[in-house]
């Protein structure tokens, strides 16, 4: 890794003593001692098989095996929603591969949560299955992580993380694939159980500095990993006629039905009653590029549905199939206002003035 420029040394010497406050603050949350907070406890040390070669397959074989936020994220650069993925809060301890070619990445030993909703470790589980790239996109200077093997995108790789290497990984949960503890052998990683045993911790490694100007941002400003997909949640009838409809839009990468707005943990059955206040409802993964938020709503929402008629859709009767737009950022609900439909749907449950 190259070593840091003059420049680089001087802002840091400017953002040391912010930086300091800010782990200090974390220090507090998580009860350390002084100093950055530290990782789980190291694994132990195993020999490790670097030259092991994972076959990267075919683009059209990736498009059948991935779906298609895991494809955009692998292969196109693309980043999920923060707190929305598979993993963020994923606290079983296993090992995380490629989720294109099963190429052994990172260890739940090294996990810890970075408050910025995607997973994060302190180290990959061999320097030599993840490779750098520097990243100038969006404005910022970052330093991008990839498979060795599968030049999958993972994320990037921050100089904030806790000791001992001051480094955090943060990875997209749809470029990893989780592998419990008690299916390592049979899945083929026999030779990963020794890290999740009860040998003296490893060594602290030797962390170089990486060469990137952001870092953990401070409270009430916007993470480092800026994502490029953004998330919808929309409630308008049959939740099976919607999803028809909405999968089949340019810029969709992903759908999935469910219900929400009401009492958590309720099947099929219990929405034969209007008891529960959940809304059959279809959230919606997008590329905001391709699709904006805006477009969803007034070229396809509101004319997929009649958003006047109270708790019904058609011949399908009741709360469950009222309509609702359920905002999952602060600023969904003001780009709402600015559409130009005259429809006044729901806003998370409650109706818009």
């Amino acid at each position: 890794m190259a070593a840091r420029s003059s420049r680089f040394f001087w802002l840091l010497s400017c953002f040391c003593f912010a930086l300091s406050l800010l782990a200090a603050g974390c220090e507090r949350k998580m009860g350390g001692e002084a100093g950055p907070v530290a990782a789980k406890s190291q694994a132990p040390t195993i020999k490790l098989d670097s030259n092991k070669m994972y076959h990267k397959p075919s683009d059209a074989e990736l498009k059948q095996k991935l779906s298609p936020l895991e494809y955009e994220v692998t292969q196109h650069e693309a980043t999920e929603p923060p707190f929305n993925n598979r993993y963020w809060d994923n606290h079983e301890e296993g090992l995380y591969v490629d989720v294109a070619t099963g190429e052994p990445l990172f260890s739940s030993r090294d996990k810890f949560d970075s408050g910025t909703g995607w997973p994060s470790f302190s180290r990959p589980i061999d320097e030599a299955r993840v490779v750098s790239h520097s990243d100038v996109s969006f404005g910022m200077r970052r330093t991008e992580v990839k498979s060795k093997s599968g030049s999958s995108h993972l994320g990037h790789v921050f100089d904030d993380g806790p000791r001992p290497t001051g480094l955090r990984y943060c990875i997209n949960s749809a470029s990893l694939r989780f592998i419990p503890v008690a299916k390592l052998a049979e899945s083929g990683y026999a030779d990963f159980l020794p890290l999740f045993g009860v040998a003296a911790p490893k060594a602290a490694a030797d962390s170089s500095a990486t060469d990137n100007s952001c870092a953990r941002p401070a409270p009430g400003e916007q993470p480092g990993c800026t994502p490029t997909l953004e998330t919808a949640i929309l409630a308008g009838g049959c939740f099976w006629g919607m999803e028809e409809i909405i999968r089949k839009i340019p810029g969709v990468i992903s759908t999935e039905v469910g219900y929400t707005g009401g009492k958590a943990g309720v099947t099929y059955e219990d929405m034969h009653t209007d008891t529960t206040g959940n809304a059959e409802a279809v959230r919606i993964i997008f590329d905001p590029k391709k699709l904006s938020y805006e477009s969803l709503l007034e070229d396809w929402y509101f004319r997929m549905h009649d958003p006047t008629t109270q708790n019904r859709q058609g011949n399908d009767v009741g709360p469950q199939y009222r309509s609702v737009i359920f905002a999952t950022s602060l600023e969904q609900p003001k780009r709402q206002s600015s559409s130009k439909s005259g429809s006044t749907p729901a806003v998370n449950g409650r109706a818009r003035s």
